[in-house]
C-alpha cells in the first residue's frame, strides 16, 4: 500500500499528473522493474484523479515507444487510444449512471472478455470505475477473478473509500491511496502549469478542496464555478425556508438528482459550514467561500459555534449514509429538518454571487 505524498519538495507533476508524487513513483517503479501486480485499487475522494492516474499507468504499461523504463511517450497509437479510453485492450466497467448500481452481470461479462488474449498491447487492462457502487454479488464475482486472475490482465479499480469493499478484495490489490493537495500548492501548480491568473487559481483550488481533477474542470469551465456558488445560494435559501418547503425541496432533490450529484451538493455544504466554524474561531484566511463571508458572519452571530458544528456533523453523517442503500427522499427530509432555521438578512447574501463571478 502506498499513500499519496504531497510534500512541497516533490515535483508538482509526474506523468503529466498533478500531485501524489509517491503514488506515481511507485507505479512507475512497478513498470520499470517488471514487477506489475495483477490488481491495483486507486482509493481517494471523487475528483482527486483516480481514473486519470489509472489511465496514465495503463499508458506506461502498454506504450509502444517508452522513452525510458517506467515512462510513456504519449504520442504512439497505444498512448493515444488509452488516453481516449478507446484502446482495444482496455475494458471499462461502471454503473450505468453515477450513483447507480454496478451489477454482477457486468462483472461476468467482463470476466468473459478478459479470458481473451490481448489484441495489441502487452496486457489487457480492466478499468473498473467507482467500485463502491458494486452490489455484493458483483463484489463476490470480482473476488473470484482476483483469486484466479487470467494471464496478461491487470485490473485497475477506483473507489472513494476502500472500507466500502469486501476486505478480501482489498487484501488482493495493491492499494494506491490518493489525497488532495493543499489548496496553496494546487493553486501554485495551476499558475505554473495551466497559466492561470493567481486570483482565479486560488479560488478554484479552494472550491475544489485540493482535488486536482475538480480544480481543472472549474478552471476551464466558468459555468461550473458559477454553479458552485449557486449551490451555496440555494442552501442559504433552504435554511430560511419553512418545514413545508424543506419537505418539497427534499422531494425535488430525490426526484431530480442521483446519489453522486447529491454527494457533490453535500461536499459544497460541508465546505460552507466548515467556513462557519472557522469564522467562529476568528479564522478569515482559509475560507472556501470568502464571498459569502457576510452570510457566514450572520450565521455565527445567530446560532454560535456549537449549533454550527451540529449542522456540520449532520451533513457529514448524511454523506456517510449515502455510501449504502438508502431512501434518498427520507434521508434528505431528516437532514433538512435537523438543519437550523435561519432567516438571514438579504444584505448578507445578495451580493455574494455577483462578486464570486469575477475573482
Amino acid at each position: 500500500m502506498v499513500k499519496g505524498d504531497n510534500s512541497s519538495n516533490d515535483p508538482p507533476m509526474n506523468w503529466n499528473y498533478i500531485g501524489n508524487a509517491a503514488a506515481v513513483a511507485l507505479l512507475r517503479s512497478h513498470v520499470a522493474h517488471g514487477s506489475l501486480r495483477q490488481a491495483y485499487l486507486f482509493s481517494g475522494p471523487s475528483g482527486v484523479g483516480r481514473r486519470t492516474l489509472a489511465l496514465r499507468f495503463a499508458q506506461a504499461v502498454n506504450c509502444l515507444n517508452p522513452p525510458q523504463a517506467g515512462e510513456f511517450c504519449g504520442v504512439c497509437r497505444a498512448c493515444h487510444l488509452l488516453a481516449e479510453m478507446r484502446h482495444p485492450d482496455l475494458e471499462i466497467v461502471a454503473a450505468e449512471q453515477r450513483g447507480g448500481i454496478l451489477r454482477v452481470e457486468q462483472i461476468r461479462e467482463l470476466q468473459h472478455r478478459l479470458s481473451l488474449s490481448p489484441y495489441e498491447g502487452r496486457y489487457r487492462i480492466a478499468l473498473i470505475l467507482r467500485f463502491e457502487e458494486a452490489n455484493l454479488n458483483a463484489q463476490n464475482a470480482l473476488l473470484k477473478t482476483l483469486e484466479e486472475p487470467p494471464p496478461k490482465v491487470i485490473l485497475l479499480i477506483t473507489v472513494e473509500d476502500s472500507e466500502n469493499l469486501l476486505p478480501t478484495i482489498v487484501s488482493r490489490c495493491e492499494v494506491v491511496r490518493l489525497r488532495p493537495l493543499a489548496a496553496e500548492a494546487l493553486a501554485q501548480t495551476l499558475i505554473e502549469k495551466q497559466a492561470a491568473e493567481a486570483p482565479l487559481a486560488a479560488q478554484v483550488a479552494r472550491l475544489a478542496g485540493g482535488r486536482a481533477g475538480i480544480a481543472l474542470r472549474l478552471l476551464h469551465h466558468p459555468e461550473e464555478r458559477q454553479r458552485q456558488f449557486q449551490v451555496i445560494e440555494d442552501h442559504l435559501r433552504l435554511l430560511g425556508s419553512s418545514y413545508l418547503d424543506r419537505f418539497a425541496t427534499a422531494e425535488r432533490y430525490a426526484r431530480e438528482l442521483n446519489k453522486a450529484e447529491i454527494t457533490l451538493l453535500l461536499d459544497a455544504w460541508l465546505a460552507f459550514w466548515r467556513d462557519v466554524t472557522l469564522y467562529a474561531h476568528q479564522d478569515r484566511q482559509h475560507l472556501t467561500y470568502p464571498d459569502f463571508q457576510d452570510a457566514v458572519a450572520a450565521i455565527v452571530a445567530k446560532i454560535g459555534e456549537e449549533r454550527s458544528l451540529q449542522a456540520l456533523r449532520q451533513i457529514h453523517q448524511m454523506r456517510q449514509v449515502l455510501q449504502g442503500n438508502v431512501n434518498l427522499r427520507l434521508a434528505l427530509e431528516v437532514l433538512f429538518l435537523n438543519l437550523p432555521n435561519l432567516s438571514l438578512p438579504q444584505s448578507a447574501t445578495q451580493s455574494a454571487l455577483e462578486e464570486a463571478q469575477t475573482p
